[in-house]
C-alpha cells in the first residue's frame, strides 16, 4: 500500500483516524543508527508503526524494529512525542491518519539484520551519513532531536 506524508500542507487531504503509533532510534555500540528503507514510498525511515492491542508503546517499539529489521532490541529512553495535527500520511485505501508517534532511545541486543516487506533495505549509518539521505522531514525531526541531546521533546 502506497503512502505519502504531508506535513503543514494547505493541500493535504483531512486526518480521518488516530493510531498511536511508536518508532526508534536504535543506536549500536559504535555509535551508528539502524534505518530502513521503507516500501511504501521508498524513503529512509526509523523502524516503527501502529501500537496494537494489549502492548505497551515500549513493546510496540520492540516489536516493530523486530519486524522490519530482524534486530532484537532493549528500550533505553525517549527521544520525544510527536503529535503534530497538520502532520497527516495519506494510504492508498483513503485512510488518512493525523500523526501521534512517541520515538523512543533503543540499544540493539541481538537478531540478524533483514528486510520485510515494510522494507526493501536496512543498514547501519554513521551519523554522518545520515545527513544525506533521502527521508521525509517527520523521521529527520526526530532524528535531529536525538542529535540535540536535550532530552524527550514535545512536538
Amino acid at each position: 500500500m502506497a503512502r505519502r506524508d504531508y506535513e503543514d500542507d494547505p493541500d493535504a487531504p483531512a486526518a480521518n483516524s488516530l493510531v498511536p503509533a511508536a518508532s526508534a532510534v536504535v543506536v549500536d555500540e559504535g555509535g551508528r543508527v539502524l534505518l530502513q528503507r521503507r516500501t511504501d514510498n521508498g524513503m529512509w525511515a526509523l523502524p516503527g508503526g501502529r501500537m496494537e492491542l494489549g502492548e505497551s508503546i515500549g513493546e510496540c517499539a520492540v516489536r516493530e524494529t523486530f519486524e522490519e529489521t530482524g534486530v532484537i532490541v532493549e528500550i533505553t529512553g525517549i527521544v520525544g512525542t510527536y503529535t503534530n495535527p497538520g502532520h497527516v500520511f495519506a494510504y492508498s485505501d483513503g485512510e488518512v491518519c493525523q500523526e501521534f508517534s512517541i520515538c523512543l532511545l533503543a540499544r540493539p541486543t541481538g537478531g540478524t539484520l533483514r528486510t520485510s516487506d515494510e522494507s526493501f533495505e536496512v543498514a547501519w549509518f554513521a551519523r554522518e551519513a545520515i545527513d544525506d539521505l533521502p527521508m521525509v522531514p517527520s523521521i529527520r525531526k526526530r532524528i535531529n532531536d536525538w542529535r540535540a541531546g536535550r532530552g524527550p521533546v514535545v512536538r
